[in-house]
């Protein structure tokens, strides 16, 4: 009889035949397995060499026939792991991915070097809420607003936010905008920024099960960070505040290039486990007329 790790490779090669990406298929066969078998990794570990109990075989042919069509492990599974905390996933909002912790890091630098900055907290296009809860949880003082065009988004993220014990901390609101609030100090988003043109080169897994809503940013891929640093969020960002956004693969100096320079100062940037600049933080200034103003 074939034991539990036979199972899980003739399942990779499955999964390599429908086109998985070698370094994906045989971790996403293990953690479909353990799924249908509703163990930890440590179960895993030890039995893994036993026959398959009882029943298996069939769950775990329908979760593999599921990724098979390109559907994402994180919807199959419900749940991804970010910032050390597990997040439900749907096909409401985008799967939490690793180089969104850097806006998460971002906000804890600009906090630890400027302690009056994280009185207020603005998450703009919360999604699954994983950005707004992890600061939460790091910053126990802030407080939080999370917004979202997608109320659906934010039925999940509002969940997440229970299962984490920072409900009572996060304000969610239903808005494509920046939330009315005269006293925010930092805004952090993970905007929508592929180029809408791009969208048929995308992985199927993105393309076909991730919110259209959270993942285009117009045809140049910039129009969110537009509106961002030109319209809304001058208007709404204490003087000294800050902007702390996650960016495309190449679209770093593009975004700085929009900072008009009477408004913002560049701050740092984050690079990726690939040396890839993907989130820059800007610094707000109050213009020469509205200093003269306050004198």
């Amino acid at each position: 009889m074939i034991d539990l790790a036979g199972r899980v490779a003739q399942a990779r090669e499955a999964l390599l035949a429908a086109g998985i990406p070698a370094d994906e298929a045989a971790g996403d066969a293990e953690v479909l397995a353990r799924h249908a078998l509703q163990w930890d990794l440590t179960q895993y570990t030890v039995a893994r060499r036993d026959p398959p109990p009882d029943g298996f075989q069939e769950k775990f042919d329908r979760l593999i026939a599921r990724r098979v069509a390109r559907e994402p492990v994180s919807q199959i599974v419900g749940h991804r792991e970010f910032w050390g905390l597990d997040f439900e996933v749907t096909r409401d909002v985008l799967t939490p991915r690793p180089e969104t912790e850097l806006v998460v890091q971002a906000a804890l630098d600009v906090y630890r070097t400027d302690r009056s900055s994280a009185g207020v907290i603005v998450d703009i296009g919360t999604g699954s809420g994983c950005i707004a809860i992890a600061l939460a949880r790091e910053l126990p003082s802030a407080r939080f607003i999370a917004s979202d065009a997608s109320l659906a988004a934010l039925t999940v993220a509002r969940r997440n936010a229970g299962r984490h014990g920072v409900a009572h901390r996060i304000a969610f609101l239903h808005t494509p905008l920046i939330p009315p609030e005269n006293d925010v100090d930092i805004i952090v988003s993970n905007p929508p920024y592929i180029p809408s043109r791009q969208r048929d080169s995308l992985a199927p897994e993105v393309r076909d099960y991730e919110p259209e809503i959270a993942l285009y940013g117009g045809p140049d891929g910039l129009e969110f960070y537009r509106r961002l640093l030109d319209e809304y969020v001058p208007r709404e960002l204490n003087c000294d505040g800050w902007l702390i956004v996650e960016v495309g693969y190449d679209q770093a100096d593009a975004v700085k290039a929009l900072a008009d320079p009477r408004d913002w100062e560049i701050g740092g940037s984050y690079r990726d486990l690939q040396g890839i600049e993907r989130v820059l933080t800007f610094h707000a200034r109050r213009r020469p007329d509205e200093e003269d103003a306050a004198e």
